[in-house]
């Protein structure tokens, strides 16, 4: 599923120009670059916590920033960049976690831990999050490229 949703996303965003990946519709607006480095923010964390079974701590939270929290610094940082650079880091990312599953035993996937508000959630419903996470952002940049159509 996680492959399925990524190889959707690359399709949806492989022939954008640096100019359509920064386009802002608004001033409070999130661009379809960082929404794309959010994707890489997301699934590094989620790396950390579940591979390393803790928290993220402030100074990796600092490295994954401004693409995890996006907002006003992520508007001025996330910039200028191509495609291929996006799609790079979320190939690089996704091996890295797929790798690792490789060498999880099945019954990892429904380890317990502290999650939201302090409530438990096994590991198969935190990779969900993550997937779910980029099929969210997906919808959001279809709209912006229909945006982009309105513009031009």
């Amino acid at each position: 599923m996680m492959n399925y949703t990524r190889v959707m996303t690359l399709e949806e965003v492989k022939q954008l120009t640096k100019e359509e990946l920064d386009f802002l519709y608004d001033d409070d607006a999130n661009s379809i670059g960082m929404l794309l480095a959010h994707k890489v923010a997301v699934e590094k964390a989620y790396q950390i916590e579940t591979f390393h079974n803790r928290k993220v701590t402030d100074v990796e939270i600092a490295e994954l920033n401004p693409a995890l929290e996006l907002g006003g610094k992520a508007r001025e940082q996330i910039r200028g960049n191509t495609i291929d650079f996006y799609i790079n880091a979320l190939v690089e990312t996704r091996n890295e976690t797929i790798e690792k599953f490789k060498t999880l035993p099945d019954e990892w996937l429904f380890q317990q831990t502290p999650f939201w508000f302090d409530q438990p959630a096994n590991n198969y419903f935190k990779w969900f999050h993550v997937f779910e996470d980029e099929l969210n952002h997906r919808g959001q940049i279809r709209i912006i490229k229909k945006m982009l159509v309105k513009k031009d």
